[in-house]
């Protein structure tokens, strides 16, 4: 399948929090919440001659993810759309337009 051979190469972790500086990388103080984090260089900005090199790393949140949804199955939804979000990035999909799609307007 063409969308999982564009997957190669990418680590998915899972931390309890994130840290000073994985916040400070997108905005963001102590105390803000962040579930989740793609690091590395989208598709869309990669060049002819990208190679040889570490892992692009999706990072998912755990304890933020529980405190906003309390039940299991809440749980498991929000990794999903997390996952998804930080997936579309590795794609060159911005914040801006995940929103829309996220929201429904889908233009």
């Amino acid at each position: 399948d063409e969308f999982i051979s564009r997957l190669e190469n990418i680590d998915v972790v899972v931390e309890d929090y994130p840290t000073q500086s994985q916040l400070a990388s997108v905005g963001l103080r102590r105390g803000q919440t962040l579930l989740g984090l793609y690091e590395g260089v989208p598709l869309t900005k990669r060049g002819a001659h990208y190679g040889l090199v570490p892992p692009d790393k999706i990072t998912i949140f755990q304890k933020p993810i529980e405190a906003k949804r309390k039940h299991n199955a809440e749980i498991i939804a929000e990794i999903q759309r997390v996952v998804r979000h930080e997936i579309a990035h590795h794609f060159g999909i911005g914040d801006a337009r995940l929103e829309q799609i996220e929201e429904g307007n889908d233009y």
